[in-house]
């Protein structure tokens, strides 16, 4: 039953930190960076909600 013998194939990581650049194209570059300016603005809304949340909480429980 070699259904259940595979082993699942891993995604490709789209960028590692610290990962060799100089093989990659000036546009797999730019892709690279748009990627990474995506999850810096997704980490920075997370951020925020979790500032708000804290704020939330805080007033809830000042005596």
């Amino acid at each position: 039953m070699a259904l259940f013998d595979d082993v699942p194939a891993e995604k490709p990581v789209p960028h590692r930190i610290g990962e060799d650049l100089s093989r990659l194209s000036i546009d797999e570059l730019t892709d690279r960076i748009d990627l990474l300016e995506g999850e810096i603005g997704r980490l920075r809304e997370a951020i925020a909600a979790k500032t708000a949340s804290r704020a939330a909480a805080s007033s809830f429980f000042k005596p």
